[in-house]
């Protein structure tokens, strides 16, 4: 009786499996996709909206003093949709300026944003640091 109950209960599971399926119109099936506003084969450097004198003057900044470090992260390339020079990290718990690091030495003035998960760089931190677009740096961050 058990196994006869188990079943019927894993057939009519089943057989309920083909009703979710739902059927696709012909012409649904044959419309493009839609692309993004920039074409996908977009430069970094049409991507990115900051000017070379935002960035130079980013990496020409020195240390402020006072400043202390919240950690080192393995950053990703951030959003190039989200312009500016930023970093986006759970080290971070209010948004500041501060600057990021890497292990040669090279940094970069940042605003500091609160992040959650993988920590990420701007576009623009990235050219200005420069770091390959595929590239997962470690840095240390530093507040001011």
């Amino acid at each position: 009786m058990q196994k006869a109950l188990i079943l019927m209960s894993v057939a009519l599971g089943l057989s309920g499996c083909a009703a979710m399926k739902q059927p696709v119109a012909p012409e649904a099936a044959a419309a493009p996709m839609a692309r993004p506003a920039i074409g996908v084969g977009a430069s970094a450097a049409a991507l990115d909206q900051t000017t070379e004198a935002e960035r130079a003057a980013a990496v020409a900044a020195k240390p402020a003093g006072g400043e202390r470090a919240l950690g080192t992260a393995v950053v990703a390339l951030g959003s190039p949709a989200e312009q500016g020079l930023w970093v986006k990290s759970p080290l971070v718990v209010a948004k500041a300026k501060g600057r990021v690091v890497t292990e040669s030495g090279a940094s970069v003035a940042v605003d500091l944003l609160p992040g959650t998960g993988a920590a990420s760089l701007s576009l623009a931190a990235f050219r200005a640091l420069g770091l390959g677009l595929t590239d997962l740096p470690e840095v240390t961050i530093y507040a001011e």
